[in-house]
């Protein structure tokens, strides 16, 4: 029996395919590689710099699907399924709209992969595959499953392991559809099993991939002790108030944290608010304080904000881009507010009919990449889009990449820290204008 694996790309610019330089492992099919039995032949393919053998033999496809992937991923199944091979989609995106997903596959996968995988498996080799599989949330790799690495081998990723050692948030922002996935629960692997991956692999450059890897700060604390003596560098995701903890910062620092993505979403407090961003409102004054603590223990931070709720007017996005360059702040991100399937938001802007592209911005023909998908209240949604890629356009600016990096606390703190600087900031340079505007899927 051979299992097909497929992470999908997102689409294509309107003159050529557009092929991804952030390019990540795709975690997710390396551990259900790792849950398959090892008597079934396993192949992944890469649909975001190479091309799919639709024609070559496989027993069943499995197709990781994401919002922003879920027209091409249907392309991908559609042409799969024209050659007789069952078809099963998993992921976010799946668990959010099953009732869409299922449309365009043989099979469906709710929830985590980890208790069901196996069983999935085996009813494709008997020929019995069923229409939905519905399993819960839980401990990532549970019975210390390790991710089958050999599939990423030859494909051009980006010389980091992805990892992951919690899953879930216990917050709710409105806007996040992993607070819908898992309702406000998070899920922590043992430390143990995390070293043991480590150790395992050759690169001494992870990402944990976690949601939140801060939610549970007595576990990172843990995590940290352990990382201390591996003398890896290590970035994940965390919420800003993990600042308040300063023996845990100084721990993270110790073991190799060079920084988080961390969602700083707004510089005004009624945006914060509107945002339901819990761990920025207490003793709120323009985060002056994080960025200090996160300077002091040297982390290249990577701001997240999210743009367009009801406070924002073109001039704040605008200003949240100047706040972003005098913080020097090693990357920022700024994402236009977009309405997930079956999120708070989404019900919210659902409610007041503001959702542009028929409420599905994911399968609309005429909807772009970074496009706004809803009315805003204080601007027009061509406003909103045109803000949002100004930001990027002026963050991403040589001169912008130079007054960055002359930050001597962070980007200048190692020779290995500047290298890296210049290695990721021009890559994401380029893929602010790849990305600007492009289609969802190829056809």
């Amino acid at each position: 029996m051979k299992v097909t694996f497929i992470k999908p790309n997102i689409g294509r610019r309107e003159h050529s395919l557009y092929v991804d330089e952030g390019r990540m492992e795709p975690l997710m099919l390396g551990v259900l590689a790792g849950l398959t039995p090892p008597d079934v032949d396993v192949v992944m393919y890469d649909d975001r710099m190479e091309s799919i053998p639709f024609d070559e033999a496989a027993d069943l496809v499995a197709i990781t699907i994401e919002t922003y992937t879920a027209r091409r991923a249907y392309e991908i199944a559609a042409e799969y399924r024209q050659r007789g091979v069952p078809v099963i989609m998993g992921g976010m995106h799946a668990t959010l709209l099953p009732e869409e997903v299922a449309q365009h596959a043989d099979s469906i996968f709710i929830g985590d992969a980890e208790t069901l995988w196996a069983q999935v498996v085996e009813d494709a080799r008997r020929h019995k595959l069923q229409t939905i599989y519905q399993a819960p949330p839980g401990i990532a790799q549970l019975n210390n499953t390790l991710p089958r690495r050999e599939i990423y081998q030859g494909k051009g990723y980006l010389p980091m392991s992805l990892m992951q050692f919690t899953r879930g948030c216990r917050f709710a922002c409105s806007f996040c559809a992993v607070s819908k996935y898992f309702n406000k629960t998070h899920y922590i692997r043992r430390v143990d099993e995390v070293v043991r991956e480590i150790a395992e692999q050759e690169r001494k450059f992870v990402f944990f991939i976690d949601d939140n890897i801060a939610t549970d700060r007595k576990a990172l604390k843990e995590l940290c002790s352990a990382l201390i003596p591996l003398r890896i560098n290590w970035i994940s995701q965390a919420s800003l108030d993990v600042t308040r903890d300063l023996e845990l910062m100084k721990l993270m620092a110790d073991s190799g944290c060079i920084g988080h993505v961390m969602g700083f979403e707004s510089i005004t407090r009624a945006s914060l608010r509107d945002a339901r961003k819990a761990p920025n409102l207490p003793g709120f004054t323009n985060y002056d304080y994080e960025v200090k603590v996160l300077r002091d223990h040297g982390m290249q931070t990577w701001a997240a904000f999210t743009l367009g709720y009801d406070n924002d007017t073109y001039d704040s996005i605008l200003a949240t881009m100047e706040f972003a360059l005098q913080n020097r702040f090693t990357f920022a991100a700024f994402n236009i507010l977009m309405p997930y399937p079956n999120t708070p938001l989404y019900s919210k802007l659902q409610k007041e009919n503001r959702l542009l592209y028929d409420g599905k911005w994911w399968l609309h023909p005429e909807y772009r990449f970074n496009d706004a998908a809803f009315i805003p209240a204080n601007m027009t949604p061509d406003e909103l889009t045109e803000a949002c890629h100004k930001a990027r356009q002026k963050f991403n600016s040589i001169f912008s990449l130079l007054y960055r990096f002359s930050d001597v606390k962070t980007n200048l703190r190692s020779l290995w820290r500047a290298a890296s600087y210049w290695r990721y900031t021009t890559l994401f340079r380029k893929e602010v204008y790849k990305k600007h505007k492009m289609r969802f899927g190829f056809k």
